[in-house]
């Protein structure tokens, strides 16, 4: 037998883009239940003599190297009694109460264990999440992160993205690479493209540790987030890794100033096949804790690299920013993922994204990809360069701070033109590369690395290796950047040097200010405690904000309005009743022809009358032009102007487009048929009326003319433009007006 086929309503919903998730059932044997695995120890902790001999349920010797180093350093053995006797739900009202003070839970959470903080948080409910983060965040200033990657490796396009990163509000700049070679010639070009864009942005090159970290020892970048941690210890073991390791590497970025936090992420023990039956929340608590231990500023997590592991199990998306509020209560910084595309499907990825997004984070995003998705090394980010539109209009909606703003575009093109510029004249006076001024005039001008055809893929591969071969540093890149004419650039990378040996941005949560203020939780701390407390943004970023390039005021709306004005009506005096029956009265609304001239659908106004006469003469009618200026309501346009045709037909055709049909003895509101979809309309449609009204005139009865289908967001794309139109048709309505006939010209 052949298997039935799916009704048509089921075989709809296959095809959408939600069904190419991958979804699973639980199995906490394979690590695949976001929350309370049977396997989940019992909270537990037995301190002697100042040794921790039993946690979580597991006796001290059985501890695993995680267990080990949790035990030794991560917890405050003076709170851990008072911390640990606290009833789950109790900690969790706490968490959200704005009369409990954000420093009294973090106290709270350094004396409990990996088990006993994720029992409690894992019942905090979705909309206590938002709160519990708003509350609970380091820095009160929330900020975002963004990738400035390529498949190229092409450094003229990098600076000109990392500029163009920075003019819209990005305070962290990661890139990658897909050839490890090319990391430091990445580097030094998203430096400067950093800096031609802003003072203060911190710079990362994601690639092997020891790499990255030798990177950062030559100034060519300033901070480090890839220093994985597991949950497990046979990951660590796989890895070639203990937690001590990561330790000794956390204070050599430390002692080199450069700010460094740990990358975990719920999910990724389950990729790796060694969840030990726990759940991803347990585990992640295990990361959390070791990240306080080792000395880390911060965490990236929230699934990151493993966000569709956690997303594919009920609960997963709430552990995902569960976690995230679990390194806010540890007290440290906290990058809140949404880097990985967790999902086909735009509700979904937007799900995940805006309970964090309204509730604020040190960083939205770890990160944002700025650039094209096809571009982004890491693999698409769950924002990238195609919605950053949609993000800052997200901003505006919400009036809240997500750490971007408007860019303008002439802004970016100059921005990305001298970033290019400088890359080109540092890597000539370095002896690294030539670029040709077609390459250049390409990779300012690109939206990707596909606009980029001249790049050599070699020349990146060569740059890096001479300027490891001839030890350059971020020095010589300045001196470079000075010789060439940029000073204001050579003193922003000068400033970030400076600020390394300073070690100010060694704080928890730093970044800088445009001013090279340094907020973090120390000098910014976050003092949520309920309504009317905590950040707000200013004046003058609420007006950054709110202002995203799309944006139209009736003044705008009027002077696009005049560009399409035409001669072709005009008024030539009293319009009187006509007697002839094949007599059909268009009657225009009152701003026609003053103030309007083009209709929602791109037509002009004339286009639309030349149609609708036309049509009326098809079927032998005469048509005439009437403006009304004591009305702008399109059912009393039409009905006047059917009584004062002879025919007793009449047509309403506001500037705007829309129109309908009217007879004498209707009432306002009841017409014989109406296009309402004025954008959606056509050259044909408005034939099509012509044609009908001249058949109602004869006394037959057409078949309606019917809107034309359009599954778009209509109400979205144009209802703001129809409030600007609706008011300048009112300031050019006359109660005391008079009708008034209009002749249209041939147009030439």
């Amino acid at each position: 037998m052949t298997q039935a086929r799916p009704i048509g309503r089921f075989r709809f919903m296959d095809e959408q883009r939600v069904n190419l998730d991958g979804f699973a059932r639980e199995d906490p044997q394979l690590g695949l239940v976001a929350f309370n695995s049977p396997s989940d120890p019992t909270p537990s902790l037995v301190i002697e003599g100042g040794v921790v001999i039993e946690m979580d349920s597991k006796p001290a010797a059985d501890f695993d190297i995680v267990d080990a180093f949790i035990a030794t350093h991560a917890l405050d053995h003076a709170v851990a009694q008072e911390a640990m006797a606290l009833d789950d739900l109790d900690y969790a009202r706490m968490i959200v109460d704005p009369n409990v003070a954000r420093a009294e839970v973090v106290r709270l959470a350094g004396g409990m264990t990996p088990a006993k903080l994720a029992r409690a948080l894992a019942t905090l409910r979705p909309a206590e999440l938002v709160i519990a983060m708003t509350k609970c965040r380091a820095r009160r200033t929330p900020s975002n992160q963004a990738h400035v990657t390529n498949r190229s490796d092409d450094p003229l396009l990098l600076a000109a993205d990392a500029a163009t990163a920075a003019a819209f509000g990005f305070r962290e700049l990661e890139t990658t690479v897909p050839v490890l070679g090319d990391a430091p010639s990445n580097a030094i070009a998203v430096s400067i493209g950093a800096a031609v864009g802003s003072p203060g942005i911190l710079i990362q090159c994601s690639v092997e540790e020891a790499l990255e970290l030798e990177l950062g020892m030559r100034g060519l970048v300033s901070y480090a987030e890839t220093v994985s941690l597991y949950g497990t210890e046979q990951i660590f073991i796989d890895g070639d890794d203990t937690p001590w390791s990561k330790a000794f590497l956390t204070s050599a970025y430390a002692s080199r100033g450069i700010k460094m936090r740990v990358t975990s992420g719920g999910g990724s023990e389950a990729l790796m096949g060694s969840a030990e039956g726990c759940s991803m929340f347990y585990l992640e608590a295990r990361c959390v804790a070791l990240a306080r231990a080792i000395g880390s500023q911060g965490v990236q997590n929230g699934g990151i690299d493993s966000a569709s592991v956690a997303g594919s199990v009920p609960g997963g998306v709430r552990s995902l920013m569960a976690e995230n509020l679990m390194v806010m209560v540890r007290n440290l910084e906290a990058c809140t993922g949404n880097d990985a595309l967790m999902s086909e499907s735009d509700v979904r990825r937007t799900s995940r994204t805006h309970p964090i997004f309204i509730g604020g984070s040190d960083f939205i995003c770890s990160g944002f990809g700025s650039i094209q998705r096809y571009d982004n090394m890491f693999g698409p980010s769950q924002w990238n360069s195609e919605d950053i539109d949609d993000f800052l209009a997200m901003q505006r909606d919400w009036g809240v701070d997500a750490g971007l703003r408007t860019a303008a575009e002439p802004d970016v093109a100059r921005l990305r033109r001298r970033a290019a510029e400088a890359v080109r004249d540092v890597y000539r006076v370095l002896g690294l590369a030539d670029f040709t001024d077609e390459w250049l005039e390409q990779a300012v001008d690109a939206a990707g690395s596909k606009d980029v055809p001249d790049a050599d893929l070699m020349t990146p591969l060569t740059a890096s290796r001479l300027i490891r071969d001839t030890n350059v540093t971020m020095l010589d890149v300045i001196r470079a950047l000075d010789d060439c004419g940029y000073d204001i650039e050579a003193q922003r990378l000068l400033e970030m040097l400076h600020a390394r040996v300073e070690g100010h941005y060694l704080q928890t949560a730093a970044i800088f200010t445009e001013g090279m203020q340094v907020l973090s939780l120390v000098t910014d701390p976050n003092d949520y405690t309920g309504p009317g407390t905590g950040y707000t943004p200013t004046a003058a970023r609420q007006l950054e904000i709110d202002s995203i390039r799309q944006q139209k005021s009736v003044d705008d709306l009027r002077g696009s309005q005049q560009a399409a004005a035409s001669a072709r009506l005009s008024a030539t005096g009293f319009a009187s009743p006509g007697t002839d029956p094949r007599d059909v009265v268009i009657g225009v609304s009152p701003a026609t022809a003053r103030a309007i001239w083009r209709t929602l659908c791109g037509l002009t106004v004339d286009e639309a009358l030349d149609e609708l006469l036309a049509g009326l003469e098809e079927e032998g009618c005469t048509g005439r032009i009437v403006r009304f200026n004591d009305t702008i309501d399109l059912g009393l346009i039409g009905l006047k102007a059917a009584r004062l045709a002879g025919s007793g037909i009449g047509i309403g055709l506001q500037a705007k487009g829309t129109a309908l049909i009217h007879r004498r003895d209707l009432t306002p509101l009841a017409n014989l048929e109406l296009y309402s979809v004025a954008p959606s309309l056509t050259r044909g449609a408005y034939r099509q009326m012509g044609i009908n009204a001249g058949r109602h005139a004869k006394g037959s009865t057409p078949e309606p003319g019917r809107n034309p289908y359009s599954d778009e967001a209509i109400e979205a794309r144009y209802h703001t433009t129809v409030v600007a139109l609706v008011a300048i048709e009112r300031e050019c309505c006359d109660p005391a007006g008079f009708p008034e006939s209009l002749t249209l010209a041939e147009e030439r």
